[in-house]
């Protein structure tokens, strides 16, 4: 066993009254890495130092072989060691002090006692620290005889004592080990019955704490053991699987043995088949000289035999043949040479093979020796364990034998604190007497004075009742007045009430949602449109729901059960001349949100129309019906008996008339009935007749007002797609009765036009002629084409741009796309009014579509916002707070197209996550940016989603920290005000409404 420990620094100090007190230590906290080395060493060991000062200095107590003390020294710098040193005074029967110092050394691994060392020490009152010192390594072991203290002589005992050296007790024999701590322990412990002193505090603290490290180090005694089982169960299964591969080798070498052998054999029955056909072909050589020679005699004879000569011809034919079986038999020896020199050179491979095969062997050969001498070191382990076994249990027996000296110490704790307690209280009790006696000296001195005051205070209290009395009566006087008022109040109050009820069925009603207002509004127009109502009557019901008068509300409940003749008659009856103090306003436009929208246009439509109408306006709204409207958000969505005729073309077109309700609004969708199917594309814009399309729209439009017998105060038409209104109004339509108006044009962004041959303008019924001039819709770039944005501009009453700075930006020669002309000619009437944002719709508080709601007291929301959009997009989780890039745009070039790209690479090179919502109209930036899509389809922190979607956009709005947006110019722009509306940080360059924002 190898330890480590610290020598205490001899100093002594003679007093005939001294006495050793301990110092009391943090005993009563858990053991906290802290280390005692004496009363009042108390600081936190440090164990990196010790590991690296080990195996350096590390003192061998113990007589183990070399490979068992090798292997705790690489144990011991895994244990932790906490020495300290606890020290016991006794007193015997002849009032002869007697000090017993026992330095033990406990692991965290086992309890080890380190070193014992005693001596007779004197100490000096005011003494109370000792003085530590680190031990030399090189010490001599003593012997046993040591640990026993000296009887008699101040002088021997501590010429002897000052002199030893630390003891090994870890091979000493449990009596002897029990001899030196067990009595002393008894002995410091045992009440003094001859008025001995009484046990100290920090002695009972040092029992506790050493009782708790033995438990702890038997834990770690347990685990460690568990540890080795494991580590021996590893090396058995590592040996087996050693034992199979060798065996699977043997039966590989003996296959090749083998093999060896067959082809050693086959090599000899070649050799004779080789000489074998030697023989055959000197054989057929020397047949052949003689039947040459034999020819050769057969000619030179000139009168042969008959006989003879067909002899000779048999013999020859039969050479022949015997002749041609020979070169056959050969052709076929040479073939069997070839495959046998195949075979042969195969063999040769296999002898390669072999001595691989022996050299794997000799290596597999060595590493399992190496197991084998692991396996030995493992049994010298459990053998150890088996050893640490006896030593836990020697420590159970010293454990319980301290519990009992604790039952005994604690009693005599118990005892001192109940009379500390009692000495407290009294002590209480004095400072509190001495308290009240100063108290009364001060009331003493006090009294006369007190009396002055009494006297004055009686006169005060006379004065008090005569005004109390005075009091009374005016209170008296005043609840008679007030009773009189209360009368006169509930006589006015019950004329009130009277008022209230007659004035109350014609106050508008607020109970209602606009829904209800805008379905009622809905079905009078349709009434009006089937020819049930003339535009006298619907024009004055149209007033009652405008005002959202009680009888209309009440009359339609009624109606829900009747019919529709009764249902008109009834309302008939509730007609009644009226006066709106609001607006009737009108809005013609392509886009609405949330059912058809491309870019913020639809939001400002319906954004913009529910702010009206909680001011108290009457906000209507035209829309195309398309086929890719969202037609799951719409409630309600019925046509009408009716047909719209509208002129294009020359010719009279029908167009069918749907309505219904969209957020509060009521809305009417307009579907043409044409060839070409207008508003049957699969998309909003971007169709090659959009001229065409929209024009015919506009016309459509102003047709359904006319019929529908409406006079509104505003129309409001927006963008170059709706640009053909204000003409079509002035030239057309006000004409044939539809003049109450005035137009309003709102232009979004001045970059798109709409510009087209001015001969397609005739489509609409306009006057080319007329209107193809300079100063009405003539493109200002080219005198052949129409400009609908000029041609609104010039003809609407007033002209609005979506912020300040963009109606400054576009009256220049760079922001005005070629109308800076007309819009300087035209400044009077040309405003830019800040865009808003629909704060019903954005409200991270209310919306439905983000997983977790939040707001600006409570932002937990959010982070768990972002959680769940990565888990959605498949992003990675792994670092919460690693930042997250939002955009979402329509991918243009106005929009900095080039910047968002940048953005990309630069948050992935910064350490963020990335994610754009948005596609692109321009065919070469969309394959761009799929190719961009393509190639972070499966990255960790990017995503691309090349689409509009409104829920992923309001998800990317609350998830996203930072949110991008780089115009190159930007009129308004909604997102940076959402962006702040849920929380995200918007980055944009400064133009535009931007800047205003």
């Amino acid at each position: 066993m190898v330890t480590c420990f610290n020598q205490i620094k001899r100093s002594q100090e003679k007093h005939k009254n001294g006495s050793h007190k301990l110092i009391r230590s943090s005993f009563d906290k858990p053991f906290d890495n802290r280390c005692w080395l004496g009363p009042t060493f108390h600081r936190p060991f440090d164990q990196d130092n010790f590991k690296r000062r080990s195996k350096a200095q590390l003192l061998v107590l113990d007589r183990r072989s070399p490979s068992q003390i090798h292997f705790m020294a690489s144990k011991i710098s895994t244990s932790f060691i906490s020495p300290f040193v606890i020290h016991f005074n006794c007193k015997n029967s002849n009032n002869k002090n007697k000090h017993l110092n026992v330095p033990l050394l406990f692991s965290s691994r086992r309890l080890l006692p380190a070193s014992c060392k005693m001596r007779q020490r004197s100490f000096g009152s005011q003494q109370k620290r000792q003085h530590v010192k680190k031990g030399s390594p090189d010490q001599q072991r003593p012997n046993d005889a040591d640990l026993v203290p000296t009887s008699d002589g101040d002088t021997e005992s501590e010429s002897s004592l000052i002199d030893s050296e630390p003891i090994d007790v870890e091979h000493t024999e449990e009596q002897n080990l029990g001899s030196v701590f067990v009595p002393e322990l008894k002995e410091s412990l045992v009440l003094n019955c001859d008025g001995g002193e009484e046990l100290s505090t920090s002695q009972l603290d040092n029992l506790i704490s050493m009782i708790r490290n033995a438990e702890k180090n038997i834990l770690l005694l347990n685990e460690a053991r568990v540890q080795a089982l494991e580590d021996l169960h590893k090396i058995l299964q590592e040996k087996e699987a050693l034992q199979g591969e060798i065996n699977a080798l043997e039966m590989r070498l003996a296959e090749t043995d083998a093999r060896i052998r067959v082809a050693a054999q086959e090599k000899i029955h070649v050799e004779l088949l080789e000489d074998q056909l030697q023989k055959l072909q000197d054989e057929l050589t020397h047949r052949g000289v003689s039947e040459h020679s034999e020819l050769d005699v057969f000619a030179n004879q000139s009168e042969p035999a008959n006989e003879d000569l067909v002899l000779n011809n048999s013999e020859i034919h039969s050479f022949s043949k015997e002749l041609d079986s020979l070169k056959t038999e050969n052709l076929s020896l040479k073939n069997d040479i070839k495959a046998l020199k195949a075979e042969l050179n195969s063999v040769k491979d296999a002898d390669e093979r072999v001595v691989m095969l022996e050299m794997e062997r000799s290596s597999l050969e060595s590493s399992l020796k190496e197991l084998e001498s692991k396996l030995s070191i493992s049994q010298e382990d459990v053998a150890k364990l088996s050893t640490l076994k006896v030593e836990c249990k020697d420590l159970y027996e010293k454990v319980e034998n301290l519990q009992g000296l604790l039952a005994k110490a604690t009693k005599q704790a118990d005892q001192a604190i109940s009379v500390l307690q009692q000495n407290q209280e009294l002590r209480k009790k004095v400072d509190k007497l001495e308290e009240s006696l100063d108290e009364a000296n001060i009331y003493k001195l006090s009294s006369e004075k007190m009396q002055q005051y009494n006297e004055l205070m009686q006169q005060k209290m006379k004065l008090l009742e005569e005004r109390l009395q005075r009091s009374d009566e005016e209170i008296h006087s005043y609840v008679q007045l007030y009773q009189e008022s209360v009368k006169e109040f509930q006589d006015t109050l019950h004329s009130l009430k009277e008022e209230s009820k007659k004035r109350a069925v014609d106050e508008p009603v607020d109970d209602m949602p606009w829904e209800f207002w805008s379905r009622l509004l809905l079905i009078i127009d349709g009434w009006l449109l089937e020819k049930k109502l003339s535009t006298s009557e619907a024009k004055l019901l149209r007033e009652m729901v405008w005002k959202r008068n009680g009888r209309i509300r009440d009359a339609y409940m009624e109606c829900k059960e009747k019919n529709e003749h009764e249902a008109i008659s009834t309302f008939l009856k509730l007609a009644s001349s009226s006066i709106s103090s609001g607006l009737h306003v009108i809005h013609i436009a392509a886009e609405m949100a949330p059912v058809a929208k491309v870019g913020g246009l639809g939001d400002v439509v319906a954004g913009l129309g529910k702010a009206l109408q909680k001011k108290g306006h009457l906000v209507e709204i035209v829309l195309p019906k398309y086929d890719c409207m969202q037609y799951d958000r719409i409630d309600d969505l019925r046509a009408l008996d009716v047909v719209v005729e509208s002129y294009f073309d020359g010719r009279l077109f029908k167009n069918k008339v749907w309505v219904s309700t969209i957020e509060g609004l009521p809305v009417y969708f307009i579907e043409p009935h044409h060839p070409d199917k207008f508003f049957w594309r699969g998309q909003f814009y971007g169709e090659h007749d959009d001229f065409r399309r929209f024009s015919f729209f506009s016309r459509a439009a102003l047709e359904l007002l006319l019929q529908a017998g409406k006079q509104p105060d505003i129309i409001h038409c927006h963008d170059w797609q709706t640009a053909f209104v204000a003409p079509l109004y002035w030239d057309l339509y006000v004409p044939k009765g539809l003049n109450s108006a005035r137009v309003c044009f709102t232009c979004h962004n001045f970059e798109y036009q709409g510009t087209a041959p001015a001969k397609e303008l005739a489509s609409c019924g306009l006057d080319v002629q007329q209107l193809n001039r300079p100063d009405r819709m003539q493109d200002n770039s080219a005198h052949d084409r129409i400009n609908p944005l000029k041609g609104a501009i010039v003809f609407s009453n007033i002209v609005t741009t979506v912020s300040p700075s963009y109606a400054q930006e576009v009256r220049t020669s760079e922001g005005g796309q070629g109308l800076h002309s007309t819009l300087n000619f035209h400044s009077k009437k040309f405003v830019g009014i800040l865009n808003g944002i629909d704060t019903d719709a954005w409200n991270p508080a209310t919306d439905t579509f983000l997983k977790v709601q939040y707001n600006a007291n409570d932002l937990q929301g959010k982070a768990e916002n972002k959680e769940s959009i990565r888990k959605h997009l498949g992003l990675s989780s792994a670092d919460a707070r690693k930042p997250l890039v939002g955009c979402i745009t329509r991918l243009v070039p106005q929009k900095g197209v080039h910047l968002i790209r940048h953005a990309i690479y630069r948050t992935l090179e910064l350490g963020g996550q990335f994610i754009l919502l948005g596609s692109s109209p321009v065919p070469h930036i969309q394959r761009e940016f799929e190719g961009i899509a393509n190639h972070f389809q499966n990255h960790d922190h990017i995503r691309l989603i090349l689409k509009y979607d409104e829920s992923i956009s309001h998800s990317i709005y609350a998830a996203s920290d930072i949110f991008i947006i780089p115009s190159i110019f930007e009129p308004c722009g909604l997102t940076q005000m959402i962006a702040m509306r849920y929380g995200t940080i918007p980055v944009a360059r400064k133009t535009g409404g931007l800047n205003d924002r």
